[in-house]
């Protein structure tokens, strides 16, 4: 028996605005993930989450699954991928079945989350994923694990996550042009909450927010459960174009401008402190103030700051998050970031970076890895979850075969 049958292996894919990720995990006791293979590569043909041209997102893609692959010394078949965009909607629902023989058990559950989904759905949407939230057994409410519990009849509230059609056959047309099997589809603010919060968090009520290139992405828990989920059309690249705008150099310039010297707060750079700026057309680099850097990026991150606290009020839930604000993506490892976002959102704020994770973890411990790490823990709690419900042990060891073709 070769090594790639005794392993339980993941694949996650981020395909993200700017850069695409591929990690490779093996599952391990604990709700470890051991990571083996990590691959990346700037993203070309995507625009805030979306596919622009085919051919360029393939090309990105297949860089940086070989990438991964040559390291984890292995071949890659299928993949769970996240996705994002504008057209990611939610809607909170909610269902009620008889119970069969006056004790819960896992057919009520699953009849009743059927009946909770079975909302109409328009032809042009696909359901993501369907989150359940707490159960009532007759009277008794804020029921977390129904089974075994006595009663007539029993009502589900469920979190569905809906994207369209086209957009998702987009994606996968990239992956299958990369010869690559997409298992499952997971919204990426969901992934990144897999990886990077802790139990207390989401009971005691808490927003992750992904701020990448092009989107930013959030989900609100509240006793334990997800209450809504969105995502904001703009993101870091709106910080990179002003830079670019204002000192008159390439965006590319702009960009390492903004990683390696910026900071989210002006008060926090002295106005002794000069950087290097390169200009265009061949023309010299010229020497300015970061001082003065700081102050074109202060109002862009305030408005992106502002732009989630209003959709934290717009769902209600904004006194209910008491675990404050947990920030993930490249957009927020900026100085200042955090200082900024209690400033606006007046609740704590922490930046999160991927949890339980073994193996090679100098290279994903970064905010930025936040939703390809967490992609593999959606696999591994699938998994669990599989086993929990004493599926065949047949099927599950098939199925985790099934991700991956190929030896060590």
């Amino acid at each position: 028996m070769s090594k790639i049958d005794e392993s339980n292996l993941v694949v996650g894919l981020d395909i993200g605005t700017s850069n695409i990720k591929a990690v490779i995990g093996e599952m391990l006791d604990n709700h470890f993930v051991s990571i083996v293979g990590v691959g990346t590569y700037p993203a070309k043909g995507m625009d805030k989450g979306g596919v622009n041209d085919l051919n360029l997102v393939t090309q990105s893609i297949q860089r940086a699954v070989n990438e991964m692959e040559l390291m984890a010394d292995c071949k890659a078949s299928s993949v769970l991928m996240a996705i994002t965009g504008r057209h990611v909607q939610c809607q909170n629902e909610t269902g009620m079945v008889a119970i069969n023989n006056a004790e819960v058990d896992q057919e009520d559950i699953d009849n009743v989350i059927h009946t909770a989904r079975s909302v109409p759905i328009p032809a042009e949407r696909r359901m993501l994923h369907v989150l359940p939230q707490e159960y009532t057994v007759d009277v008794q409410e804020g029921v977390k694990n129904p089974i075994g519990m006595s009663g007539v009849r029993m009502n589900a509230n469920i979190h569905i996550i809906t994207c369209a059609e086209d957009m998702a056959k987009n994606y996968i047309k990239c992956t299958d042009r990369a010869e690559l099997v997409v298992d499952t589809m997971v919204f990426s603010a969901l992934a990144a909450s897999y990886s990077v919060l802790t139990d207390d968090e989401r009971e005691l009520g808490v927003c992750v927010v992904d701020i990448g290139a092009g989107t930013m992405d959030l989900v609100i828990y509240s006793n334990g459960a997800i209450r809504h989920s969105a995502v904001i059309p703009v993101a870091g690249n709106q910080i990179t174009g002003d830079i670019a705008k204002i000192f008159r150099t390439p965006v590319n310039n702009a960009e390492a401008l903004k990683v390696r010297h910026a900071c989210a707060l002006k008060d926090m750079v002295s106005i002794e402190d000069t950087i290097n700026v390169p200009s265009v057309g061949g023309r010299p680099a010229r020497t300015m103030s970061r001082h003065t850097l700081a102050e074109v990026i202060e109002p862009r991150y305030q408005e992106l700051f502002e732009l989630i606290h209003e959709e934290i009020k717009a769902s209600g839930l904004e006194e209910q998050i008491a675990a404050g604000i947990v920030l993930t993506g490249g957009t927020v490892k900026m100085e200042g970031a955090v200082e900024f976002a209690e400033e606006i959102f007046q609740m704590p704020v922490r930046i999160g970076t991927p949890n339980n994770i073994k193996g090679l973890t100098d290279y994903v411990n970064d905010p930025s890895f936040a939703v390809a790490i967490g992609l593999l823990q959606y696999g591994r709690q699938s998994i669990e979850e599989q086993v929990s419900q004493k599926l065949p042990t047949e099927s599950i060891f098939n199925r985790i075969k099934s991700w991956f073709k190929g030896e060590f």
